[in-house]
């Protein structure tokens, strides 16, 4: 895969993207994160559309309210994984603006004041149910070509999908979905926009079919546990890297036991063919 890099963003203050939108790129930066997390502000004509608010952070909050002046007119959220949902609540208290959101929330603890099914449309954008990093995930797409992908599609890394909250399955479809579009530019949760974004989604697609396929290789070998593909199949060696991509191979196998291509054995799967892998934690 073919990742795109930024320097180090400025913090604090809002960077333009593209006309009459800015983000603010949140100071959490993590191997899972990037440089941090992006959060938009869209310009409206009663004030700022705010799409993900970032950690629950009070120098992010601040910052976002300086930069908006605190004229939010709609908070929208992407999915409620912490790193985009924390400031939610704290930016909603402070400007009254109504929150909008997938309408089954994924976390319990979180109902938005509008309730947004695939399809509906909100600040003039489309909001897309694309499940598959998170089952409540959207992506917001505007006339112009303009898509705030969040963590759906990034620009600088592939997504974890991670169950039971991610959905290889899902995943796969909501790629296949975005690839039926005509879009021209991405604005992801992490990383710098996006452009041409469809050569790019064709081999984010590509490579999980590639390593689907190079896991039942391995299956089809003898039975082995999702730890023992990760060694066989990756090259990582950070904890946190090794952990997500046995995430992502906890995933890749649910994914393939429902197709009926591989049955758990005990902590183990295998193929059908041959069977044996562990496709449970």
């Amino acid at each position: 895969m073919a990742f795109l890099t930024e320097p180090d963003p400025e913090r604090g203050v809002a960077l333009p993207v593209v006309p009459g939108i800015s983000r603010i790129v949140a100071n959490n930066p993590s191997l899972m994160t990037y440089h941090g997390t992006n959060t938009y502000l869209i310009e409206a004509d009663d004030g700022f559309v705010v799409l993900d608010p970032g950690p629950d952070d009070d120098g992010h909050l601040k910052d976002v309210l300086t930069a908006t002046r605190g004229q939010v007119s709609a908070i929208l959220l992407s999915h409620t994984h912490s790193d985009h949902l924390g400031a939610t609540a704290a930016l909603k208290a402070r400007t009254g603006a109504a929150t909008y959101a997938f309408h089954l929330s994924a976390d319990p603890a979180f109902l938005p004041d509008i309730l947004l099914r695939d399809g509906d449309t909100v600040a003039g954008m489309t909001a897309l149910h694309t499940p598959g990093h998170a089952s409540d995930h959207l992506c917001f797409a505007r006339p112009d070509g303009i898509v705030f992908s969040a963590d759906h599609v990034m620009s600088w890394s592939s997504s974890i999908v991670s169950p039971p909250g991610g959905d290889m399955a899902a995943y796969v479809a909501s790629l296949r979905l975005m690839l039926s579009r005509d879009d021209r530019l991405y604005l992801p949760g992490h990383g710098p926009p996006l452009p041409n974004p469809k050569p790019y989604v064709e081999d984010l697609l590509d490579h999980r079919l590639r390593r689907e396929e190079a896991i039942l290789r391995t299956l089809r070998d003898g039975p082995c546990t999702t730890w023992d593909l990760v060694d066989r199949l990756y090259s990582k060696t950070h904890p946190w890297l090794r952990r997500a991509a046995e995430r992502n191979v906890v995933a890749h196998l649910l994914k393939l036991q429902t197709e009926g291509l591989v049955s758990p054995d005990g902590e183990r799967c295998r193929t059908r063919e041959r069977l044996s892998c562990s496709c449970e934690d």
